[in-house]
């Protein structure tokens, strides 16, 4: 048994980990400042010995003993980490910093949650982990892309300088239950416009591409990515189903017996066209890959819109 600290652990995919590890029978740690966390998804676990929930903002200093530190603590919607971009860069600088100074004085092993938009509007497709990307540094988007960016040079410079022992994952696109309705992100767009029956938006032609791994998935490479006992550097954990945004409306409306019609609008500035993640390192290294196709993740994450829609 660890004791393992997860930051952004009452979010969407920090949740998910936070059940697998109690689950593996672990005492966890979960710190989430609730920016864009809910407490109901960790609330089926306040009466567990185990766990511990507490309200932090990983931008502030904290002292704790632990074994393992996941760090996911950031708002990772376009939506969220543009509506205060300077707290998002803090969040990734900041937080990073102090979890990585926490790391070293007690000697934990860190994963940091990085993310496929380290590679912006990408020039090589698939991605590999080789690739340096296409980003932005001035627009719309930097305070995530260079934030996460900026996350990894410390993470490797703690483990040059300092030998603390990290581990990277770049997530590509995740889907599943507990998105939040606002999320702001394709699927969770599509799913409530669809269950509400409002038109589905398509941003641009709706033939730019994403490729989406089921959170089960995501959160089994997570784990397996901390457990490994040699470093690898950074790792793409995603599915490489690649699908069109056209492709991914007309399967959310014939999951959910929709009536919606396609509504086109402007592509956002600096929105990749591409995105698809080589997880050939992730098959090697960590016998990891993904089991849920999109069709089988789907009805599950709409029932889960749908039940949260009617609660509301």
């Amino acid at each position: 048994m660890k004791r393992i600290l997860v930051t952004g652990g009452a979010g969407f995919i920090g949740s998910h980990l936070v059940d697998s590890l109690l689950a593996q029978g672990h005492e966890v740690l979960c710190l989430d400042n609730f920016f864009t966390g809910d407490k109901s998804n960790v609330a089926g676990h306040l009466g567990n010995p185990r766990f511990e929930l507490v309200r932090h903002d990983v931008v502030e200093p904290i002292l704790l003993e632990v074994d393992q530190i996941y760090n996911l603590a950031c708002p990772a919607s376009p939506v969220h980490y543009q509506f205060n971009p300077v707290k998002t860069v803090k969040t990734n600088v900041l937080g990073t910093l102090n979890m990585l100074g926490l790391a070293k004085r007690v000697g934990a092993r860190i994963l940091q949650a990085s993310t496929s938009e380290v590679y912006g509007d990408p020039k090589v497709h698939p991605q590999t982990e080789g690739y340096w990307g296409n980003v932005n540094p001035i627009g719309l988007r930097s305070c995530y892309d260079e934030g996460k960016r900026l996350a990894e040079t410390l993470m490797m410079d703690y483990h040059r300088s300092n030998k603390v022992d990290v581990r990277i994952v770049r997530i590509f696109n995740t889907y599943g239950p507990r998105m939040a309705v606002n999320d702001g992100r394709v699927v969770s767009n599509f799913a409530v416009q669809a269950i509400k029956e409002d038109p589905i938006t398509i941003y641009g032609d709706g033939k730019q591409t994403r490729s989406f791994c089921y959170v089960d998935d995501l959160v089994a490479g997570m784990i397996a990515m901390m457990e490994a006992e040699e470093f690898i550097g950074p790792v793409n954990l995603g599915n490489p189903s690649e699908f069109t945004m056209l492709e991914l409306a007309e399967k959310v409306i014939k999951i959910s017996g929709s009536r919606s019609q396609l509504e086109f609008k402007p592509l956002p500035p600096d929105d990749p066209t591409q995105r698809q993640p080589n997880i050939a390192l992730a098959r090697e290294k960590l016998g990891w890959s993904p089991k849920v196709a999109l069709e089988e993740g789907l009805p599950s994450t709409l029932e889960y819109f749908r039940s949260v829609l009617e609660r509301d």
